[in-house]
C-alpha cells in the first residue's frame, strides 16, 4: 500500500535524544487531517522522540532548507505512550519481552538487537506493563525510559 496515495505524508521530526545524547532525525508517516493548516495525525511509533506518540495530532510545515514537511509542535495528545527499552543481557532474546507486551495489547518496533520501543495504547492500563518492565529491570535484563507517558498512563500508576 502506498500511504502517500492514501491521504498520508512523510514528515521529518528533528529533536534531541536523551538516549543517544545527540540530535536525531526521524521520518514518519502521518495522516493528513487538514493539509492547508499543516495538521496531521502521527501513524508511526517514534524511536527516540520525546513527548510524542502515535495518533497525536501535530502541526508541520514545509521547510525549504530541508526540502520536506517538518514537525513543529503537538497540537493534541491522543493518550498513547511510548516506552524505550535497552537490552542489557547479551543472551536475552528481546522477542520474549516484545511478545509479553503484545499479548497485553501493545505494539513494538525494534531498532536493533539491543533497543526497541513499545507503544502503550490509551485504553491499556499501564500498571500491568510497568510491572513486567520493572521485573526485567530488577533482574538487570533491561533498562527502560518513559519519554512520552500520557496523563492517563501516569494516572494508572497512582
Amino acid at each position: 500500500m502506498n500511504l502517500e496515495e492514501n491521504n498520508h505524508k512523510k514528515i521529518t521530526f528533528r529533536y534531541y535524544s536523551n538516549i543517544l545524547g545527540e540530535e536525531v532525525v526521524e521520518t514518519m508517516w502521518c495522516e493528513i487531517v487538514d493539509e492547508s493548516k499543516g495538521i496531521y495525525k502521527l501513524n508511526n511509533i517514534p524511536f527516540y522522540g520525546p513527548l510524542i506518540a502515535s495518533d497525536d495530532i501535530i502541526y508541520a510545515e514545509y521547510d525549504e532548507t530541508e526540502d520536506a514537511l517538518v514537525f513543529r509542535e503537538v497540537v493534541e495528545n491522543y493518550g498513547n505512550s511510548i516506552v524505550q527499552v535497552v537490552i542489557l543481557k547479551e543472551d536475552f532474546n528481546k522477542e520474549i519481552l516484545r511478545k509479553e507486551v503484545f499479548d497485553l495489547g501493545c505494539e513494538s518496533e525494534g531498532v536493533n538487537d539491543n533497543f526497541f520501543v513499545i507503544e502503550i495504547p490509551e485504553k491499556i492500563n499501564y500498571s500491568s506493563i510497568k510491572r513486567i518492565l520493572y521485573e526485567y529491570e530488577n533482574n538487570k535484563i533491561i533498562e527502560y525510559a518513559e519519554p512520552c507517558l500520557s496523563v492517563k498512563h501516569q494516572d494508572d500508576l497512582s
